[in-house]
């Protein structure tokens, strides 16, 4: 049976053959395992950065499984995504210890200093904002999640500090 899937944008993983072929791999190495769709998306995160919708029809067609069912792991998990996200994240945890200590704060002095709401990426592709749930910190509270790092106990005044390795990455950026 031919696999079709509809308005698939040319920059989509699914349309970029080298992407593709990691796509399939992860298929073919986990369609018959017990729990595989889980396993599948998870590896497709880590591999491609994202679970695009294509991707996701994709995974479905391929499993003989409804849409919905894809669809309805990565909107439950909150370290999913469906869309490309910058080279940094900072994740701000809206916890009930952090949402009471400041979070809300700390988001707002972000946005001033980055420039970007909770949920976007830089136009530069460097940074993501996001907002996730409670991270298991909340003696720290509040708490940003840099890239990996937990900071806590942070501050407005303190937001530009502890953002400021992020803003500053110049690895990408050719030597002067």
């Amino acid at each position: 049976m031919q696999k079709i899937i509809d308005n698939i944008p040319a920059n989509d993983p699914i349309a970029i053959p080298e992407k593709k072929a990691i796509i399939d791999a992860v298929l073919n190495a986990n369609k018959d395992r017990q729990g595989g769709l889980m396993v599948i998306l998870n590896e497709l995160q880590g591999k491609i950065g994202f679970v695009s919708e294509p991707m996701q029809q994709y995974v479905a067609q391929t499993l003989q499984i409804p849409m919905s069912v894809v669809h309805g792991v990565i909107s439950f998990y909150s370290f999913f995504t469906t869309t490309p996200r910058g080279k940094h994240t900072i994740k701000f945890c809206m916890g009930t210890a952090c949402y009471v200590g400041g979070t809300q704060q700390l988001i707002d002095k972000t946005k001033q200093l980055v420039g970007i709401d909770p949920g976007h990426t830089t136009p530069d592709g460097k940074i993501t904002l996001e907002l996730c749930r409670c991270v298991g910190a909340c003696s720290q509270a509040p708490v940003i999640v840099v890239d990996e790092e937990i900071v806590g106990r942070v501050r407005p005044n303190k937001v530009p500090q502890v953002i400021r390795p992020v803003m500053e990455d110049k690895a990408d950026e050719p030597a002067a």
